[in-house]
């Protein structure tokens, strides 16, 4: 069996390499501790009417609603999604699933592209380097259920704040891809692996991980809790979503504190959970909320508190770039005894991978740390911190510095989807710069291709068009073709290509302009219709 890949990739060469060496199979116990998170009937927590119905009762999420018999369509019944009559009549779009191996107790699919559905997509690229959300709209009434297209639509939809529709194309998708299931295939055990690198399974994640956001934001923590822990198990040692920096936020939603401080004894030996500052904070945040519950017992509530104390100013000292953007986030004005010290002030920098993770814990997390209970805790420990920082704690921000130098492609890839943007801005420039397709964000970059795109023709540079040759004689920089030409200097290369995409940008609309424009012939002296002063 693989050993368990190494998550961060950040310059902690030493400290995870001994905790990778003392992980022993560490598949199973992945799928161990994910089992320690799930309730009875998994399954069921899939469907988000499910928590509706714990929160609101079943008659009100239902309402008086009877299925009418009369011209129903008939669904497959799936566990992820529930069929509407709304939708066009499915059909197999030409995906089906394939068990590649068992290994260990695992096992490892992966979905294949039939010949006909490879068409499809190869359309469907078209219609993306178009531009036009119209041509993919026209592929879809075709082809109602074609993953790619239901995923590029559904983001247009979202961006047009037509929230609906937009969950209502990845519902679809996710559909599709249920009912394209190797009967062999689980969502429950934990044991069924998907690979990343192969460009048929991403779909699927994505589907996956949209559908988990339109959980979260329609007030569905828990439901969306369970797809979170279904991604982390199609592939847990790449992780290539990075579920582990959104799996605690979640929890605390959900107030499953329980669960994720046992995810996080379990996987701490072999994938080093402290080392994030998602792990380091909220793990403090579980034990203080335990602390504070009504019901327990109060020994055990001082044990809790005395806890979270210590896990809490620890986390301060590990990432101390966590609590200024925290406080502003939360509009509160930080005491100039912390604004003024040199652990905490403007002096204290961070590498770029920390300010990037640090980013996104604080851009996701802050309103849960806004309760008064909370900020007054968090004001307690800092004052405490301040008396604990001494020379050692400045060598730990010294080492820090060497360790999260460079952050690895799946945490790029999982901020690009979050959304945040407070982790969005602090992208290094490698990124931000080249194209992202919400349909494949950040594709591995050893993909494993089953089949490739036909080459497209593509008009030389004798057959370039007048337009094109006006601008190019403008811009000698300029390359209607894509890419910047080769610089020696880095800055000059980066400005020459965002031009080109600004006038790549100008030519798709002048050509839009000059396709629309209609002459309007004079009327001819024979004309018996003519008025005879309209020419006067």
């Amino acid at each position: 069996m693989d050993s368990t890949s190494n998550f961060l990739k950040v310059q902690m060469p030493v400290l995870i390499a001994k905790n990778l060496l003392s992980a022993v199979q560490p598949d199973l116990r992945i799928a161990s501790s994910l089992c320690t998170c799930k309730l009875d009937g998994w399954p069921q927590n899939l469907n988000p009417e499910t928590e509706l119905k714990r929160y609101f009762g079943a008659r009100a999420v239902l309402g008086d609603q009877r299925p009418r018999q009369r011209n129903r369509q008939f669904h497959r019944s799936t566990w992820m999604t529930s069929p509407k009559d709304s939708w066009p009549r499915f059909s197999r779009p030409g995906i089906s699933m394939t068990l590649l191996e068992s290994k260990d107790g695992i096992q490892y699919f992966t979905f294949e592209h039939s010949r006909d559905y490879q068409q499809v997509q190869f359309k469907f690229l078209d219609a993306v380097e178009s531009m036009d959300p119209n041509n993919i709209v026209a592929l879809l009434q075709l082809n109602p259920y074609h993953i790619d297209s239901l995923l590029q639509l559904s983001d247009v939809c979202r961006i047009q704040e037509d929230q609906e529709m937009a969950r209502d194309l990845i519902e679809r998708a996710l559909y599709s891809f249920e009912c394209a299931f190797h009967p062999l295939f689980s969502l429950t055990s934990g044991t069924s692996r998907l690979d990343y690198l192969r460009p048929e399974n991403r779909a699927f994640y994505l589907a996956l991980y949209k559908h988990m956001m339109f959980l979260e934001k329609r007030g569905c923590p828990r439901t969306a809790l369970e797809y979170c822990k279904l991604i982390l198990s199609l592939d847990p040692d790449s992780d290539p979503l990075c579920m582990l920096l959104l799996v605690d936020f979640l929890t605390l939603r959900s107030r499953e504190y329980h669960s994720l401080l046992q995810l996080h004894q379990d996987w701490e030996e072999h994938r080093n959970l402290s080392q994030l500052p998602n792990f380091a904070f909220s793990t403090a945040l579980c034990h203080f909320h335990l602390s504070q519950q009504e019901d327990t017992d109060p020994e055990e509530s001082d044990k809790q508190r005395q806890i979270a104390d210590q896990m809490l100013q620890d986390a301060l000292i590990m990432f101390p770039g966590v609590l200024m953007p925290l406080l502003d986030l939360c509009t509160v004005q930080a005491d100039p005894a912390v604004t003024s010290h040199s652990f905490f002030g403007p002096k204290s920098q961070q590498p770029p991978a920390l300010a990037e993770l640090t980013a996104l814990y604080v851009g996701r997390t802050f309103n849960l740390w806004r309760e008064a209970a909370v900020m007054l805790w968090l004001e307690e420990s800092v004052k405490e911190v301040l008396c604990r920082v001494n020379p050692s704690s400045l060598q730990l921000c010294s080492r820090r510095k060497q360790r999260y130098q460079s952050a690895p492609r799946n945490i790029h890839r999982h901020v690009l989807l979050s959304e945040i943007k407070e982790a969005t801005s602090s992208l290094p420039l490698e990124v931000t710069t080249q194209p992202v397709m919400g349909f494949d964000p950040l594709p591995p970059l050893d993909s494993v291709i089953s089949y490739t795109r036909p080459e497209r023709q593509h008009a030389g540079a004798s057959n370039e068009s007048t337009l094109s040759l006006f601008f190019r004689s403008l811009l000698p920089n300029f390359n209607l073709q894509g890419g910047p030409r080769q610089e020696d200097d880095t800055e000059v290369a980066r400005a020459g290509q965002e031009l080109n995409q600004e006038v790549n940008r100008l030519m798709v609309a002048m050509r839009d302009m000059l396709a629309n424009i209609r002459f309007q012939e004079p009327p001819r002296e024979d004309n018996p219709y003519r008025d005879e002063e309209e020419w006067d």
